[in-house]
């Protein structure tokens, strides 16, 4: 790594948000939010886009049989698998009550099973659930529906039976094979097991299969990451992402405090993780799309990337864009595009409120003409690497004082300010975060007392 950008990276590296959505949850106003806004907003959303694009779909399947460490996902830990029914037929219930407010019928455009563990549920009741959402919708021509696959529990059943439901991408958590840092992370899983379920993958007909690594876990070394990438690289899946890993103890609670902060990668090396790592898989083959985010030039994210409609949401990257994203399940996050809910984070809360016939929502965010400007400006810095306000609808009052803010960073070479836009030079695609900070009015008029967000580098 060059003195330059270890200069810069010590510049830079401060706590930021990763802009899933803008404004980020910590800057949602609840006091303005209620059930009723936010049914007004879905139904206005949904009027507008159903029949044009269709609706995504978020399920959250939160019970896990054990705690991994680096996770930032509500979850349930259990091993008692009778939980499963009665959170089928809650999520249904809770579907039940979306369709007769929406009163059309929905176009189904994306499902997204993450949790969780998703695989923690047998064949059986994956089936039940998809089988009752689709009971109530009609499936979009091109639609993608995926899923989140713990390599030690998914089945060649999972795969067979997901697929025979329309299922054709499949994620698998791989984080790191070192059997050290796997211990620190509570997620012991050999490459012998991602090898399998990969290849059962490709066997049935899944088109697209990606794998999660996560560079600056405990005990990581540089060595063990170039080794993970080695061997991911001998899978070859269609897509990856390469996440910084994310140390907020004092958010996540005593998962996280099961080691010490001298024991996670920081500052230089951790970027010098995912700086080599990159070039490994460059040199594979692989592009990079986004933030953090990779695929080979036959998968369909690589496709959207190049032809502009990449899109990123709480499932994170997404290769094809709907308006309306529904949240199903607990603690899930539903967007309409002007507003966000969350639902309730706790399973006993969830049951209750689908008991009194209501749906689980307890906060969220209406967005304001400003903040629709600002997220679209933030989409797409973070989606293609640029954004321009040459058309009026994006202009906004303090477009000045951000150009100000971002001087530097184009004195440092990480951007491009012309006329009416701001491009990310590739110096300045480890820094998308921090220049996004720069549009980010509500982090600008009330900047956090305590510590809320992760390092952005």
């Amino acid at each position: 790594m060059s003195v330059q950008m270890k200069s810069l990276i010590q510049k830079y590296n401060v706590p930021g948000p990763r802009y899933t959505s803008y404004p980020t949850v910590p800057y949602w106003q609840e006091q303005d939010f209620s059930l009723a806004r936010w049914k007004q907003s879905l139904k206005r959303s949904f009027d507008e886009s159903n029949q044009s694009e269709g609706i995504s779909l978020y399920i959250h399947l939160p019970f896990c049989e054990s705690l991994c460490t680096f996770c930032g996902c509500h979850k349930r830990v259990t091993k008692r698998h009778e939980v499963e029914q009665p959170y089928i037929q809650a999520v249904l219930k809770e579907w039940a009550l979306y369709c007769e407010l929406l009163q059309d019928k929905p176009l189904i455009k994306e499902i997204h099973l993450g949790g969780g563990t998703p695989t923690f549920f047998s064949v059986e009741h994956l089936t039940q659930l998809i089988q009752g959402i689709l009971l109530k919708a009609n499936i979009a021509a091109e639609h993608e529906f995926s899923f989140e696959g713990h390599p030690n529990n998914t089945t060649r059943e999972h795969l067979q039976g997901l697929y025979d439901l329309g299922f054709r991408r499949v994620s698998y958590g791989v984080q790191d094979y070192n059997a050290t840092v796997q211990k620190a992370i509570h997620r012991i899983q050999p490459y012998e097991n991602v090898k399998q379920v990969t290849e059962w993958a490709r066997e049935i007909g899944y088109s697209s299969i990606s794998h999660d690594l996560v560079f600056g876990l405990p005990f990581q070394s540089l060595d063990d990451v170039l080794n993970t990438i080695d061997q991911t690289n001998s899978l070859l899946p269609d897509r990856l992402a390469l996440y910084s890993y994310a140390h907020v103890p004092w958010i996540k609670g005593n998962g996280q405090r099961g080691f010490k902060d001298t024991d996670v990668p920081k500052d230089e090396l951790k970027r010098q993780c995912y700086e080599e790592g990159k070039n490994k898989l460059l040199a594979q083959g692989y592009h990079e799309i986004g933030m953090d985010h990779f695929a080979l030039s036959s998968d369909s994210m690589y496709r959207s990337f190049q032809t502009g409609t990449l899109h990123r949401n709480f499932m994170g990257y997404t290769a094809s864009k709907t308006q309306l994203m529904i949240g199903l399940g607990v603690s899930s996050i539903s967007d309409s595009w002007y507003s966000f809910a969350q639902n309730v984070k706790t399973i006993e809360e969830y049951y209750e409120c689908l008991e009194q016939h209501k749906i689980p929502v307890f906060k969220g965010h209406i967005l304001s003409r400003e903040d629709l400007i600002i997220r679209q400006h933030i989409l797409n810095l973070m989606c293609s690497f640029n954004t321009s306000w040459e058309n009026p609808e994006l202009q906004f009052a303090e477009i000045e004082e951000v150009l100000e803010q971002l001087e530097e960073m184009q004195q440092d070479e990480l951007i491009k300010i012309a006329d009416a836009s701001v491009t990310i030079l590739e110096k300045g695609k480890p820094f998308v975060r921090n220049i996004c900070m720069a549009f980010d009015l509500h982090l600008k008029r009330r900047m956090p007392e305590n510590r809320i967000f992760s390092m952005t580098i």
